[in-house]
């Protein structure tokens, strides 16, 4: 898939490691409060650990929790698992001024797990009717998407070096029995730090955004977690 060429800029923030819900209900504030001259951004978190279901998901592929919260979201999807060790990346983008389709879109994020991991020589692949991105039949990055007023949020989550035991918990995506694996099972580097500008440079790449890094981060537990 050729990338775009490079259009505006779009913001990136890196918030470290924080739980799910304050990170979801902040890009959810930000996607009702953009307006249409809102500028585009890209968040990277690593959650705590946590089990989410998608708006439709099913309760019973959630097989054993134990003691990981199981939070219903408003995303797209079944249920997947978020930890220590993960990249999770919320493209907060505006579908209409890259005049991309949903469809479109997903194809774009997952060529960009494809080409990051090519960065290490791993191949991977799409699956149809299972998005997401998959290494030797095992997947290694999740999509879990929604869409408002043409506003994307919620987004990719990319196994790096974590504990794959808590997906044994659950059908992940809604698929008994499928395998999960990460970059550093792969072959590959075995810290977040030298995944995350390649992930970065690859989805700017695809989505035609230029990145633009800001070392200001907003606090998620303020009432406008936002700068003006």
């Amino acid at each position: 898939m050729d990338a775009l060429s490079p259009a505006r800029d779009w913001t990136i923030r890196d918030f470290g490691r924080h739980a799910f819900e304050p990170v979801w209900r902040a890009m959810e504030a930000y996607t009702d409060t953009r307006g249409d001259d809102g500028g585009d951004e890209l968040w990277l978190v690593e959650h705590d650990p946590v089990f989410t279901l998608g708006q439709a998901g099913k309760p019973e592929h959630v097989l054993a929790p134990g003691d990981i919260p199981v939070i219903r979201t408003n995303r797209g999807g079944q249920v997947t698992y978020h930890g220590p060790g993960q990249i999770v990346a919320y493209p907060l983008v505006d579908l209409r001024r890259l005049n991309l389709g949903v469809r479109e879109f997903v194809c774009r994020i997952e060529q960009a797990l494809i080409d990051t991991l090519a960065t290490w020589d791993i191949r991977a692949a799409r699956r149809d009717g299972a998005p997401g991105v998959y290494v030797a039949g095992e997947k290694i990055g999740a999509l879990g998407l929604r869409v408002r007023h043409g506003c994307t949020f919620h987004g990719l989550a990319f196994n790096v070096a974590m504990d794959l035991e808590p997906f044994d918990r659950i059908n992940p995506c809604g698929y008994a029995g499928l395998q999960v694996t990460s970059v550093l099972k792969s072959g590959g580097p075995a810290t977040l730090a030298e995944v995350r500008p390649i992930l970065v440079a690859e989805l700017s790449k695809q989505l035609g955004l230029r990145p633009l890094f800001t070392p200001e981060l907003p606090s998620l537990s303020s009432p406008t977690p936002f700068p003006a």
